[in-house]
């Protein structure tokens, strides 16, 4: 399998799941602000592994998660039948907390650099 294909096939995957999730997805579950962060797809890009980032509390990322488990089924067959793939890809979410992560390491930063710490 081609790098470029692949790059593709991630970048479409990425561009639709974002799409799907905003205006398909009709689950209250979903609660916050959702954002694919990346799509990594395998080689023969038949499984695609997709970081999610939820802006909320604990809880909502949560329920978010869960409900996206939920229809990983419907959005695997609308990911296929949008790109026209001859086998849909095999997904896993999974919670992306980097944003988060990096949020705090600047604030830390900034309480240094003002000498609170």
């Amino acid at each position: 399998m081609s790098a470029p294909r692949n790059l593709r096939v991630s970048q479409s995957v990425k561009r639709e799941l974002s799409e799907l999730i905003r205006r398909d997805l009709k689950d209250p579950r979903i609660a916050g602000l959702v954002s694919i962060t990346d799509v990594e797809c395998s080689n023969d890009c038949r499984r695609v592994r997709v970081f999610v980032s939820v802006f909320g509390e604990e809880a909502q990322q949560q329920s978010t998660m869960d409900a996206l488990l939920d229809h990983t089924g419907m959005i695997r067959g609308e990911l296929g039948r949008r790109l026209r793939l001859r086998v849909a890809p095999e997904l896993s979410f999974k919670l992306d907390n980097s944003l988060e992560r990096g949020a705090k390491v600047s604030e830390l930063i900034a309480k240094i650099s003002r000498g609170e710490v």
